[in-house]
C-alpha cells in the first residue's frame, strides 16, 4: 500500500467543471505523440489533464499549427484560478452587502426618530444572538458606526451612502477582475484591498474580534498570494518570467520538446 498522499489534481478538476481540451496539431510528429489508436476507437490527449479521451469515428479535435494552440490552465494555474475565483465571489458578498446597508441608510434618511427606535430595539437582541454565537459586539466598531449613523446629520448621511456606493463599485470590479483572471483586475486587487489593511491594522488595535484577525488574515493571504504567485510588480522576474512559467508548464509544448 502506498503511504504517500496523493496530491489533489487541480487538472482534472478543471476538466470535471469544463470538460477536456483537445487540440490536433497539424505536425505529424507532435500528432502521433497525442493520439492513440485502440479496439475502441481513437483517443486524444487532453491538454489539461493528459488523460486519453475517445472521440466518435471519424471526428477529430480542433486542430492548426502547434503555435495556434490554446494555451489551457493546469496544475498549479488550475488551482490558482479556482482560488481567484474564491476571492471574487466574496468580494461580490461583500459589494452585495455594502449596497444593501447603502440601501438602508437612504431608506430611513431623515427618519432618524423612528430609526433610533429601531435601533436601540434591536441592538440588544443583535448583541445577545451574536455573543451566543462567539463574537463579542459589546464593542463592535460597526455598532458605534450604526449609532453615530443614528444620530448625524441629512447630510452626513448622504455622504454615507455615497462612500458605501463607492466602496461597493470598487468590491464589485474587484470581483470581476479576480473572475475574468486578467492581469489587470490582480494588479486592482492588490491596489483595492492593500489600501485598507492599515486601517485593519487600526481596528485591531483597538479591539480585537475573531471577525476582525479572519477578515485582516483574508485580505493579506489576498495580497500576498497575488504578489507572489502571479509575480506582480516585477517580483520573482515579474510578467516574462509568469509567461514562461505558464508556456513551461503547457502539456503541447512539452510534447513539442520531446519530439525536437
Amino acid at each position: 500500500m502506498d503511504k504517500k498522499r496523493r496530491r489533489f489534481d487541480w487538472s482534472l478538476l478543471g476538466c470535471a467543471l469544463s470538460g477536456h481540451v483537445l487540440y490536433a496539431p497539424d505536425e505529424s510528429a507532435l500528432r502521433e505523440r497525442l493520439t492513440v489508436r485502440t479496439a475502441g476507437g481513437v483517443t486524444w490527449r487532453c491538454l489539461r489533464c493528459a488523460d486519453f479521451v475517445p472521440v466518435a469515428d471519424r471526428t477529430e479535435p480542433p486542430s492548426g499549427p502547434a503555435q495556434d494552440a490554446p494555451l489551457v490552465k493546469r496544475g498549479a494555474e488550475m488551482r490558482d484560478a479556482v482560488l481567484l475565483r474564491f476571492f471574487a465571489v466574496e468580494r461580490w458578498v461583500r459589494g452585495v452587502l455594502l449596497l444593501a446597508a447603502a440601501y438602508v441608510v437612504h431608506r430611513f434618511a431623515g427618519r432618524q426618530d423612528e430609526l433610533r427606535q429601531a435601533f436601540d430595539q434591536a441592538a440588544p437582541v443583535v448583541r445577545q444572538v451574536f455573543g451566543k454565537a462567539g463574537f463579542d459586539l459589546q464593542h463592535s466598531r460597526t455598532l458605534e458606526l450604526l449609532q453615530k449613523a443614528v444620530d448625524a446629520k441629512p447630510t452626513t448621511l448622504t455622504w454615507i451612502v455615497i462612500a458605501l456606493v463607492a466602496y461597493a463599485v470598487v468590491e464589485v470590479i474587484e470581483g470581476v477582475g479576480l473572475w475574468l483572471l486578467h492581469r489587470w483586475g490582480e494588479y486592482f486587487a492588490f491596489v483595492a484591498t492593500g489600501m485598507f489593511l492599515p486601517l485593519e491594522v487600526y481596528e485591531l488595535t483597538h479591539h480585537v474580534s475573531a471577525l476582525k484577525v479572519g477578515t485582516f488574515a483574508l485580505n493579506l493571504l489576498l495580497v500576498v498570494y497575488l504578489v507572489w504567485t502571479k509575480r506582480l510588480f516585477g517580483v520573482r522576474g515579474g510578467k516574462r518570467a509568469y509567461d514562461a512559467q505558464r508556456h513551461a508548464e503547457s502539456l503541447l509544448e512539452v510534447e513539442q520538446a520531446a519530439t525536437g
